[in-house]
C-alpha cells in the first residue's frame, strides 16, 4: 500500500506546487476588450498604418475592422466559402489574408473592400498563417497541405515545400534577420527552417518525443522560441549552437499555451489555453522567468496574437467574440 500512495502523493505535490507557481506571479498587465457584433469567431487582428485594426471573422466568412478610439465598426465580405484563418497588412495598409478553406491568399484593397485573389497551386487547399519576408513577399504555412509556401506578392507566383513526415501539420511561422522563414510543425516534436532561395526544408526535431509545438516568435538574437502545448513547455532553440532550453509553463501540466507574441523589450506573452478563463503569461526572455500571469476576463481561446511596436501593445481575438489588446501598466 506505502508504494501505491508514494506515487500519487508526489504527484499531488508537484501539481501543488506548479498551481502555487501560476496563482503566485503577479498581474502586471492591463486588458482592454471590444464585442465584436457579427460574433463568427474574430481572430488574428493586425494594426494598420493609420491605427485601425483589422481582423478574421472565421467562422462568419468576413473580415473586420475596428477603430479602437470610437469603437466603430466595419465589416467587408470575402468570396464564399473562404473562412479567413489569418491576415496580415503591408505599409501602404493593403490587407492580406489566408482564404483557409478554398485555396487562396486574398488582396483585399482597404479603400473599395475589392478582393483579388490569389489562388493555390495543385496540393494545397488551406493556406493557413501568414508572414512577410523583407521583401513583402508572404510565406505562410498549410496545416491540412503539409506544406510551407512563399507568394510573391508582385508577379503571384507561389512555391511550396512539403514536410517530409505525413500529417506534420505546418502551424505557427516567423522570419528571422536573415530572411529565412521558421515553422513548427503541429502533428510532430519538429520545428523546420526553410532555405528562400533554394527552398531546401531543414526539419529540427525537440528533446520531447511528445512535444507538439502550435506557435513560435524568433527573438532579435534570432533564438526560435516556440510552445509546446500538448507538454505545457516554453521553449528557446538556438540555430548557431543548436542548443534547446525548456521551461515548464507555470500552469503545468494543464497549460495548453497557444498564442505567442514577443515586444520590444524581449518579452514573451503567451496564451495559457488549458486554463479557464485563458491566462496571459509575460516571459522575460533576458532573465529567463515569468513575471506576470493575467486572466483574460472574456474567456475563451486566444489562438494567435500580433504586437504593435507603436503603442506597446498586443493584440488577440477571443474565440467568446471579442478583438482585445494587452500591455503592461506603466
Amino acid at each position: 500500500m506505502k508504494n501505491l500512495l508514494l506515487p500519487l502523493i508526489l504527484l499531488f505535490a508537484f501539481t501543488l506546487q506548479n498551481s502555487f507557481a501560476a496563482s503566485n506571479l503577479p498581474s502586471l498587465a492591463n486588458v482592454q476588450e471590444w464585442k465584436i457584433k457579427w460574433g463568427g469567431r474574430p481572430r488574428d487582428p493586425f494594426v494598420a498604418p493609420d491605427g485601425k485594426v483589422w481582423f478574421c471573422g472565421q467562422a462568419g466568412n468576413y473580415i473586420g475592422r475596428l477603430d479602437p478610439k470610437s469603437g466603430e465598426l466595419s465589416r467587408f465580405e470575402v468570396p464564399e466559402n473562404s473562412h479567413p484563418h489569418n491576415l496580415i497588412i503591408d505599409g501602404r495598409g493593403v490587407v492580406w489574408y489566408a482564404g483557409n478553406r478554398n485555396g487562396h491568399i486574398g488582396k483585399i484593397s482597404p479603400g473599395s473592400g475589392e478582393v483579388e485573389k490569389f489562388l493555390m497551386p495543385e496540393g494545397i487547399s488551406d493556406p493557413h498563417t501568414l508572414i512577410f519576408d523583407q521583401q513583402n513577399n508572404i510565406w505562410f504555412t498549410a496545416q491540412n497541405s503539409n506544406a510551407i509556401g512563399k507568394l510573391d506578392t508582385a508577379t503571384g507566383k507561389v512555391t511550396s515545400v512539403a514536410a517530409t513526415q505525413k500529417r506534420s501539420r505546418p502551424y505557427g511561422i516567423a522570419v528571422d534577420s536573415n530572411n529565412q522563414p521558421w515553422s513548427v510543425l503541429f502533428g510532430t516534436n519538429k520545428i523546420a527552417s526553410v532555405n528562400p532561395r533554394t527552398f531546401v526544408l531543414t526539419e529540427i526535431s525537440l528533446p520531447r518525443e511528445n512535444a507538439r509545438p502550435r506557435r513560435l516568435v524568433i527573438t532579435r538574437d534570432d533564438n526560435i522560441w516556440y510552445v509546446d502545448y500538448a507538454g505545457s513547455y516554453l521553449g528557446r532553440y538556438n540555430p548557431k549552437t543548436q542548443a534547446f532550453h525548456e521551461w515548464k509553463m507555470p500552469s503545468f501540466p494543464g497549460s495548453n499555451p497557444y498564442g505567442m507574441a514577443v515586444d520590444n523589450d524581449g518579452r514573451i506573452w503567451i496564451a495559457e489555453t488549458g486554463q479557464s478563463p485563458n491566462k496571459m503569461m509575460v516571459f522575460d526572455s533576458q532573465k529567463e522567468v515569468f513575471i506576470s500571469s493575467t486572466p483574460i476576463p472574456s474567456g475563451g481561446a486566444i489562438r494567435h496574437m500580433y504586437y504593435d511596436h507603436k503603442q506597446d501593445k498586443i493584440w488577440f481575438g477571443v474565440d467568446t467574440g471579442f478583438i482585445s489588446n494587452i500591455h503592461l501598466n506603466p
